[in-house]
């Protein structure tokens, strides 16, 4: 009975989690950045991603990643965006993933703010075959920084409120 009771809480955590990634996405969507630089965004859905990876085990992370990614780019993207947001998720979780146990949120945020970046011109250098993209690199390494720093700081606060209200609960 305790095995079915925890693997029905994990299983509704995780769908928790994905609806709330899916929901930042969608809100991300609704803002529009225009920097001046194409493919500059906040990253909003990171939030769950940078959490998680500290308090779940890496295979639920990399799910509700990935399951976010196909079901958005399904919903509001087009068939070639996908490859895109597969490349810069897929690589920024391996380096977020490597780097957790080394730095804390915000280096692990930036660390992966920035890989996103460069998968993402990576692969969109390949399809177009145009190297001169690379010169968007720096401006996208400014964005992945300082939007790295800006959901690395905020997942810091989100998980020692939820560490706080779980002492809280658990001493009641």
């Amino acid at each position: 009975m305790r095995d079915s009771r925890t693997a029905s809480r994990k299983i509704a955590l995780c769908a928790m989690l994905m609806a709330l990634a899916m929901i930042f996405s969608y809100v991300e969507v609704l803002i529009p950045i225009n920097l001046g630089v194409p493919g500059i965004k906040l990253g909003i859905a990171n939030l769950v991603v940078v959490v998680g990876l500290f308090f779940l085990p890496a295979g639920e992370v990399l799910m509700i990643s990935v399951a976010r990614i196909l079901l958005m780019d399904y919903l509001f993207g087009n068939g070639m965006s996908i490859l895109y947001s597969l490349a810069g998720g897929l690589l920024s979780f391996l380096v977020m993933f490597l780097l957790k146990h080394i730095k804390g949120f915000t280096g692990v945020s930036i660390a992966g703010g920035v890989t996103h970046n460069v998968a993402q011109i990576c692969v969109a250098a390949l399809v177009v075959q145009n190297r001169k993209l690379f010169y968007y690199l720096p401006a996208l390494l400014v964005a992945g920084v300082i939007t790295g720093m800006l959901i690395g700081i905020l997942s810091d606060r989100i998980l020692s409120a939820v560490k706080r209200e779980g002492r809280k609960s658990s001493s009641r």
